[in-house]
């Protein structure tokens, strides 16, 4: 069960350019059915947490697994822009492997979750984390604690304190606890 002062950051359920390692960014990419099948999967985890309030991203694949999760948990999702995946850029839309061949250090640096690591022609990891810490403090200030994030793989590793700093990777619908006492700092 979640503290009572607890904020559970969750990845959205899988897409097709999830399953194809391709960057989606800030496209709007709906979820496929294994990403609704390990969203359901998700709420039913979620249903013993006694949460009080669920939030989102607008993005379809975020939107669609907090209405997944808000329908098993009666709560109603609040949407906010800031909890959305970064801005990939020159990166969006193309496959991971292609980006690796051209920019095998940039893509080890974004891996990374490098503080200093920027998006060609998108975002960096210091603007996202910026944004999400944020809207992370407004859903602390709202008091409506425990809460759910629906969120993105970047949203996720760009916020101090949500994932081991060993793991590179978060998974679809992985699930991340922020302590009560966390207030991560950009």
């Amino acid at each position: 069960m979640a503290g009572s002062n607890e904020i559970l950051l969750v990845r959205h359920g899988e897409t097709d350019d999830n399953a194809a390692d391709r960057f989606q960014g800030q496209l709007d990419t709906h979820l496929n059915e294994r990403g609704r099948e390990q969203s359901r999967a998700l709420a039913r985890r979620l249903a013993g947490e006694k949460l009080r309030a669920l939030y989102s991203s607008p993005l379809s694949r975020a939107r669609e697994t907090a209405q997944i999760i808000a329908a098993e948990l009666a709560l109603e999702p609040v949407y906010d822009a800031r909890f959305m995946e970064a801005d990939t850029g020159d990166w969006t839309g193309r496959p991971y492997a292609d980006v690796i061949a051209q920019a095998p250090d940039e893509f080890a640096a974004w891996r990374s979750a490098s503080r200093t690591f920027r998006f060609p022609g998108g975002e960096s990891v210091c603007q996202q984390a910026a944004r999400v810490v944020a809207a992370l403090a407004d859903v602390r200030a709202a008091g409506l604690l425990p809460a759910v994030v629906v969120c993105h793989g970047g949203a996720i590793r760009a916020v101090p304190g949500a994932h081991r700093a060993d793991d590179d990777f978060v998974g679809n619908c992985a699930l991340y606890r922020l302590a009560a006492t966390a207030a991560p700092a950009s």
